[in-house]
């Protein structure tokens, strides 16, 4: 079994089911998320807004801020030849006590969009800055294709939404997002670590069943685009083949009317215990439940809280 038997809820009266009615999005826009499961939004985020975020990444990377709560993700390999730098660090996670990062979460031409999905009480449930390093040898970052439901303990999945914001551009040759058109109809399916020797990194959970029939778009967009996509659309990116740095800022948001879900016995039981030891370790604590980590994740960004 799967937590992920949900059946999508029409949120309204008319042939859409995965968009609330709004005065945004057009007919077309609707219908294309409705079809694909993925809308991309071009020239969303300002260049002065990305440079903000570029540097506070710079000062976490150099320990000059330690927001609290914050998961620092390193290439360790790296780090007896560059030491504390932007050069090992692939991920800073959980970033929604540092108040600069966060700013992306608030933006109101990010959240304009979210809402369309999600209503308007909206919650950040898991921010993350990437830095995909270059990676041409060994493929250590290449994360493999996946269903982002898989690492969330609540539902449903219809009121969950993530914005995706390219902070340079995002190619082919730097690993960019590849998506499965059309896969958000889908359940969840099992995930696990892929039988890649030595070419995955902790958490990297990837399909354990892949359909090579199911076409793959390459999302190639410029700075400043963004992509908001469903948490059962299957998706993944490259590696990185450049010399430089892929750096992209987004965040899963949901509305607070979503509920947690019990993961016992399903197929994410096991990314339960995983993720439970890595904060035990990191905060020396005897034992923690899941719904606790995510309360601690979760932060209000706009209405009520309720659930959540």
């Amino acid at each position: 079994p799967t937590s992920a038997q949900v059946s999508v809820v029409p949120h309204s009266s008319g042939r859409f089911c995965y968009t609330l009615d709004n005065d945004l999005l057009t007919t077309e826009q609707r219908q294309f998320y409705e079809d694909n499961g993925y809308l991309l939004i071009r020239n969303l985020v300002s260049d002065k807004d990305i440079e903000r975020f570029r540097k506070e990444f710079t000062r976490i990377c150099k320990r000059e801020v330690k927001p609290p709560g914050v998961m620092i993700m390193k290439d360790e390999s790296l780090r007896s030849q560059f030491g504390q730098s932007e050069k090992v660090v692939n991920k800073v996670q959980d970033f929604q006590e540092d108040e600069e990062l966060f700013r992306y979460c608030t933006l109101p031409e990010v959240l304009k969009y979210v809402e369309c999905f999600t209503g308007p009480n909206i919650m950040a449930m898991h921010t993350m800055l990437i830095n995909k390093l270059p990676d041409s040898d060994k493929q250590t970052f290449l994360h493999p294709m996946h269903q982002d439901l898989h690492y969330f303990p609540f539902q449903p999945a219809s009121l969950i939404v993530c914005a995706w914001t390219a902070m340079e551009r995002a190619d082919q040759d730097n690993g960019c997002l590849v998506v499965q058109p059309g896969t958000h109809k889908t359940t969840l399916k099992p995930h696990g670590y892929p039988e890649w020797e030595g070419k995955t990194n902790k958490l990297f959970h990837g399909l354990l069943e892949e359909d090579e029939k199911i076409p793959k778009v390459h999302l190639v967009m410029e700075k400043g685009d963004t992509v908001f996509f469903h948490p059962l659309l299957i998706h993944g990116s490259g590696i990185n083949k450049t010399s430089g740095f892929r750096k992209s800022i987004s965040c899963h948001f949901a509305s607070s009317e979503c509920h947690y879900i019990d993961v016992k016995n399903t197929t994410q039981e096991h990314l339960e215990k995983e993720l439970q030891e890595m904060v035990c370790k990191k905060y020396n604590a005897t034992s923690v439940e899941l719904k606790d980590i995510w309360n601690f994740r979760a932060r209000l960004v706009q209405g009520e809280r309720i659930n959540l």
